[in-house]
C-alpha cells in the first residue's frame, strides 16, 4: 500500500454541497484534489469521471486511491449497468468515499457510445434503475450530476419527468448543469460554452421539488455569484474557474461555511503542499504531476508568469526539481 492511500475503511458522515468543485477529466486526480483541500477545508471534493469496467477490471490503486486529507471526497463513476455500478459503490464506500455521484451530463461522443453521461438523460427509467441499485448496496450518499436536457429531449416537463423517476428511486441530491448537452456536433468544450446558461430552469426545479438538494453548476465564477446563488439554491459547483483560479477556495470556508480561521495565504500553501512533494517523489513520482495543478496559484500577481514558467517546463529537465519548487515558492512570499 502506498503511503498516501486510504485503507479500506467506514465512509464518513454526509458531505456539505454548500460548495464543490466539480469532477473534471484529467484534471481532478488525486494531487490536484490534495493541492485543493489546502485551500479550503469545506469544500466536497469530486474525483474525475471513472467509467465501471476501469474500477470493476482495471487498477483499483489508480482509480479508488485518495489520501485521507481529501475528505469530503466523492467518487464520480460513469455507466448504465445497475449490477456494475451497485457493485462499484460498494468498493466505494469501502474505500472510504463520503459519496458516490452518477454521471449523466458528460455530452461526449465517448461515453455516449457507452451509454454513459448525458444520452442517460434520454432513459430516466434505466437512471431511477441505476439509482435504485447503488441505493440497495450502500449506506453512503448516492448522488446524480445532470444537464436540464439534451437536443431532441430539452422540455421542462421532460426534465422534470427525469427528475421525478430518479427522486422515486430514492435520489435526493441533484447537481444540475444549468445548460442543455448538443449530443451530435459539438465537442465536450463547445458543450459547456454553446448552450445558452438556463439559472431559470434550474430555479424552477428546486421551486418544483422542495423536497430535493438542488445544486447549481454552470458558468459560475466568483463568491460573489456563490453566494447569490445559494439565496434560491441549496449548493454550488465550480468547475474550471476553481482550477484556473484555484486561490478561490482559499476564502471559501470564512464565505460561505462561517468559519473563523483567516484563509491560508498563497506561500503558506506552497509551504503546506511541500511535504507531500518530498513524498511522493521519494516513491519515484515525477513532480510534474503535482505542480501542473498549482498553475494558477500566482494567478494576478507579478511574476505569475516566471511562476507558471518553472512549475509547467524549468521543473521537468530540473536535475534538482526540489529546488526549482522552492525558487517557485519564493515568487509568492508575502502573498
Amino acid at each position: 500500500m502506498q503511503a498516501d492511500t486510504v485503507p479500506l475503511s467506514t465512509a464518513q458522515s454526509v458531505p456539505s454541497r454548500r460548495f464543490s468543485v466539480a469532477p473534471m477529466m484529467d484534471w481532478t486526480d488525486r494531487h490536484c484534489r490534495y493541492f485543493l483541500r489546502l485551500l479550503s477545508k469545506n469544500a466536497l471534493l469530486y474525483t474525475e469521471m471513472v467509467t465501471t469496467g476501469a474500477v470493476l477490471f482495471g487498477d483499483r490503486e489508480r482509480f479508488l486511491g485518495h489520501h485521507e486529507a481529501e475528505h469530503p471526497l466523492a467518487l464520480q463513476l460513469g455507466g448504465s449497468n445497475p449490477a456494475d455500478l451497485a457493485a462499484c459503490a460498494r468498493l466505494a464506500e469501502a474505500a472510504g468515499y463520503d459519496e458516490v455521484n452518477l454521471n449523466v451530463g458528460c455530452p461526449s461522443d465517448r461515453v455516449q457510445n457507452n451509454m454513459i453521461g448525458a444520452c442517460l438523460m434520454g432513459h430516466p427509467g434505466l437512471v431511477s434503475d441505476c439509482v435504485k441499485a447503488m441505493q440497495d448496496a450502500v449506506g453512503i450518499a448516492v448522488t446524480v450530476k445532470h444537464r436540464i436536457g439534451i437536443n431532441g429531449r430539452d422540455s421542462y416537463e421532460q426534465l422534470c419527468d427525469f427528475v421525478g423517476q430518479v427522486r422515486e428511486a430514492g435520489c435526493r441530491s441533484f447537481t444540475v448543469h444549468a445548460r442543455i448537452a448538443i449530443l451530435e456536433g459539438l465537442s465536450p468544450k463547445e458543450n459547456r460554452e454553446i448552450p445558452p446558461l438556463r439559472y431559470d430552469v434550474a430555479a424552477q426545479l428546486k421551486t418544483d421539488f422542495p423536497d430535493l438538494e438542488i445544486v447549481l453548476n454552470g458558468g459560475i465564477k466568483t463568491l460573489d455569484a456563490c453566494e447569490e446563488h445559494l439565496q434560491t439554491f441549496d449548493g454550488v459547483m465550480l468547475g474550471r474557474e476553481a482550477y484556473h483560479n484555484p486561490y478561490l477556495l482559499a476564502e471559501v470556508d470564512q464565505r460561505l461555511f462561517g468559519a473563523t480561521h483567516a484563509p491560508i495565504g498563497r506561500a503558506e500553501a506552497m509551504a503546506a503542499l511541500r511535504p507531500y512533494v518530498v513524498d511522493y517523489t521519494s516513491r519515484g513520482g515525477n513532480m510534474h504531476h503535482i505542480t501542473r495543478h498549482i498553475l494558477g496559484l500566482a494567478q494576478g500577481f507579478p511574476g505569475a508568469r516566471r511562476f507558471r514558467q518553472i512549475l509547467s517546463t524549468d521543473i521537468q529537465k530540473a536535475e534538482q526539481p526540489l529546488a526549482l519548487f522552492d525558487q517557485a515558492a519564493q515568487i509568492l512570499e508575502g502573498r
